[in-house]
């Protein structure tokens, strides 16, 4: 792949904003993407992050902003055999076999029959479904499920994949699965956005966006992003649990605290984990310094960003 096709830009929003009735689910919403790039749109549920993804395949207007999807406006519907889309509710037919949905989505596309079986014998054998061909789509795990659903989505082979929280309900082993696909088709010049509320997911991605509320807060590197982090980051140990809840809630230095286990994680503006060691000390509770992640990042941006 030639270093300008690496670079291309294929995903640009600016100024996106979208309303349900009085809901607010975007409001000035922006990023890029490139070719050959996987863009995690990293929030919690009702960040705005369906809403993104439905307006860049297309399926929903936004009221104010412009989107473009390999140079073109998604709602004109001319790139739609060049882009993959899958959703996050269930979109196949369910009582259809792994192989009958791969040939109705196949016939969609108006793929040639030899095109068809090459394509559908590499997905089936990368997704590991081939054993489960004759499988009704209803019959499958949370991740075999997923898996056809990908696949379905790579048949007519997109530039750009679109996926809504692919992984929501996988087990873990599924979920990396996954994951591993993705970085293959990225590694292979597709542009693959994906969302998704999972924090550790983020450091998977080439480049995030942490969205809250309709908004971006913070875009990058995930490695940059974490080496910039300015605040320091703790964990409490020991003590009662309800004392220190309220003392945390109160110390002027905490942007953050939230259970990790038996612990307690807690974000804390630079400088000020002396004071807050001295004032969980006091509460019979040690004070740990813990290493940074993006949890932390995306709790301290809110604080920040309220």
């Amino acid at each position: 792949m030639s270093v300008e096709r690496a670079t291309e830009l294929t995903v640009s929003a600016a100024g996106l904003v979208r309303r349900f009735g009085g809901v607010t689910a975007l409001d000035g919403l922006g990023f890029e993407a490139r070719r050959g790039e996987l863009l995690g749109l990293v929030g919690p549920d009702g960040a705005g992050k369906t809403t993104a993804i439905r307006i860049l395949a297309g399926l929903v207007a936004p009221d104010a902003g412009e989107v473009r999807v390999l140079g073109e406006d998604p709602l004109r519907g001319g790139i739609r055999e060049r882009l993959g889309l899958m959703p996050q509710q269930y979109s196949l037919y369910r009582d259809l076999s792994v192989g009958e949905n791969l040939r109705f989505f196949a016939r969609l596309y108006v793929l040639p029959r030899a095109v068809f079986h090459e394509r559908a014998e590499r997905l089936l054998a990368i997704t590991r479904l081939a054993r489960f061909v004759d499988r009704r789509a209803d019959a499958l795990s949370g991740g075999m499920y997923k898996k056809l659903a990908l696949a379905c989505a790579l048949l007519h082979e997109p530039e750009v994949l679109l996926l809504d929280e692919p992984t929501n309900g996988v087990d873990p082993v599924s979920r990396r699965d996954l994951w591993e696909l993705l970085h293959e088709f990225v590694h292979g010049g597709m542009t693959v956005l994906v969302s998704t509320p999972y924090m550790d997911e983020a450091e998977r991605c080439s480049r995030v966006a942490l969205v809250h509320h309709g908004k971006v807060l913070l875009e990058g590197e995930p490695r940059a992003l974490i080496s910039r982090f300015e605040d320091e980051v703790y964990e409490v140990r020991g003590g009662d649990r309800d004392r220190l809840d309220s003392m945390l809630a109160e110390h002027p230095a905490v942007r953050a605290a939230s259970p990790a286990g038996a612990r307690l994680r807690v974000v804390v503006s630079r400088g000020g984990g002396a004071e807050l060691g001295r004032a969980v000390t006091a509460l019979g509770a040690a004070l740990a310094p813990a290493t940074p992640d993006f949890e932390d990042l995306f709790l301290s941006r809110i604080r920040v960003a309220a």
